[in-house]
């Protein structure tokens, strides 16, 4: 489970899909040619239907990583959407494109000439998580997951199992089951 505070631009927003690992610094004096053009390269090689995920390392900086143009340009790839250890910025656009955001903070502040980008799909830690490319990353408003590619069938096949179970145990307790008994018959709740 990603950081608790990672929390999506609008009510609603949800997205999955495999992990676009992205990580950079906050640094003073770019030169802003250089940066910007790391900043696009790695956009312009995230895979369609990935989700972007950015390890900033940003704890004091406030600078927004991703704005409405790079939005547009994931969109435009088949991007799944970004997670984002950092900020956001041109929330109206960002939104106004419905590309799913989930991020730290907001700030008008461009990222160009506050961060380095240093690499991308390549691991990243989020909180205590280690974020693997191709890792499966699910957000909704309950919150982050990654799930290690490897074990991504297991998860699937144990959740749906979960689901299942959890249907029959809502419709006991909806006819009138006590939640005790629904667990001792189950054996969740």
């Amino acid at each position: 489970t990603l950081p608790p505070n990672l929390l999506p631009l609008r009510e609603g927003m949800r997205l999955a899909g495999p992990a676009f690992p992205v990580e950079g610094v906050p640094s003073v004096q770019l030169d802003r040619d250089e940066s910007i053009r790391g900043i696009l390269t790695m956009l312009g090689e995230v895979p369609a239907h990935h989700v972007v995920v950015y390890q900033t390392h940003d704890r004091g900086s406030a600078a927004a990583h991703l704005g409405e143009l790079s939005a547009t340009s994931l969109l435009a790839r088949g991007c799944a959407g970004a997670v984002i250890d950092g900020g956001c910025r041109d929330i109206e656009l960002v939104l106004a494109e419905e590309f799913p955001v989930f991020c730290r903070y907001r700030t008008p502040a461009d990222a160009v000439a506050r961060w380095r980008i240093e690499h991308w799909n390549t691991p990243v830690t989020l909180g205590a998580v280690r974020v693997e490319p191709g890792d499966y990353v699910v957000a909704d408003r309950d919150g982050i997951v990654a799930i290690p590619a490897v074990l991504l069938d297991d998860v699937i096949e144990r959740a749906e199992a979960i689901v299942a179970t959890e249907n029959e145990i809502r419709t006991a307790v909806r006819a009138g089951l006590a939640p005790l008994e629904a667990y001792e018959r189950y054996g969740i709740f």
